[in-house]
């Protein structure tokens, strides 16, 4: 059977992470450290401060935001779900 080829620009369209908590949440500028979207807590903040975080399809201003399994994180062409 042949495969159909993966058009380039499904890529940017497709590219989800997810990311495995321990405990019940992770706080919002924990999570964009960990994903290494900025190199520190106060680039993380500051990208939130910026409106630049969306949580769930929201833009997310609240730093300490507790995401629980399911939630959503995008910032600019990235994503990712919490499991």
């Amino acid at each position: 059977m042949n495969k159909m080829p993966i058009p380039d620009y499904c890529n940017y369209f497709c590219d989800m992470q997810t990311f495995k908590i321990k405990g019940d949440h992770i706080q919002l500028n924990q999570l964009i450290k960990a994903m290494g979207w900025c190199e520190n807590g106060g680039d993380a903040n500051a990208l939130i401060d910026a409106g630049l975080i969306r949580v769930n399809g929201q833009t997310e201003l609240r730093r300490r935001n507790k995401l629980t399994s399911g939630s959503k994180i995008e910032f600019n062409d990235q994503s990712v779900i919490i499991e």
